[in-house]
């Protein structure tokens, strides 16, 4: 399978929230949330961004205090902790804004990411930690959440008024199916085929992923036709694995 990445009309929509960011009116205004079921392709579009930016990439901890929180993000940056809340919040400050400061030169985008941001965003203090954060230096922080970080930062105003930018990433369209194969499979596959996968997937960018893979393993077996793989190709192969049961989920014979 290749692995040259694949832009979907969630990465998409993400996109322009970062450009919709740059132009807000309150500088403060500078979070954004990304939410959405596991397994529609958030982290790997998170960490695309941050692979193309140099921007910072976080995955939250269950038990995170704000020290703790801290002290990882200044390790992510390659600085020592010091011992002091105090310190270690004047410290990401800073190596924060020379980051910021340097990518500006450069006329590129740093930002914070926090993955699985949900596991903090009932806590207050970490909460507030990231929001100070953000309005001191003023650099688009990115809480990445698994379907309820927007109902959980209502308990914090001060926070929920800084949200610029609301992404919702949704389950997978045909087109994305077609693009994800296109991009990734390294054969060619029919239309009854992608239209299938799109309904047997139910859209999730990690089941297509998997699904692409049988299909690459039994096209590279069996030299498909003119017009790729179709349904009378692989009738009563494995398509991929159901998402509730782990049971295979094969193409029927009927449709063949």
């Amino acid at each position: 399978m290749r692995t040259q990445y694949v832009e979907t009309s969630n990465a998409k929509k993400f996109m322009n929230a970062i450009a919709a960011l740059k132009q807000r009116g309150a500088q403060e205004a500078c979070l954004v949330v990304v939410d959405g079921l596991p397994g529609l392709g958030k982290t790997t579009t998170m960490r695309r961004w941050v692979t193309e930016t140099g921007s910072v990439y976080l995955r939250a901890q269950q038990g995170w205090t704000a020290g703790w929180f801290l002290s990882d993000l200044l390790e992510k940056m390659n600085v020592h902790p010091p011992h002091s809340l105090k310190d270690k919040l004047r410290k990401a400050r800073a190596e924060l804004a020379l980051r910021q400061s340097n990518a500006l030169y450069t006329s590129g985008t740093f930002s914070l990411v926090i993955d699985e941001a949900d596991h903090v965003s009932r806590k207050e203090s970490v909460v507030e930690t990231i929001r100070g954060i953000s309005d001191d230096t003023e650099i688009p922080t990115i809480l990445v959440g698994m379907g309820k970080i927007n109902n959980h930062l209502t308990r914090f105003p001060q926070v929920a008024s800084r949200v610029s930018q609301k992404v919702n990433f949704s389950k997978c369209s045909v087109d994305d199916v077609r693009d994800l194969i296109n991009g990734r499979c390294e054969v060619p596959v029919a239309d009854d085929l992608v239209t299938f996968l799109h309904k047997a997937s139910g859209g999730f960018n990690r089941e297509i992923l998997e699904a692409i893979a049988y299909i690459e393993r039994f096209g590279k077996r069996n030299a498909p036709g003119p017009e790729g793989l179709t349904l009378t190709d692989m009738a009563g192969q494995v398509l991929l694995n159901d998402r509730a049961s782990a049971r295979p989920i094969r193409v029927p014979e009927a449709l063949a």
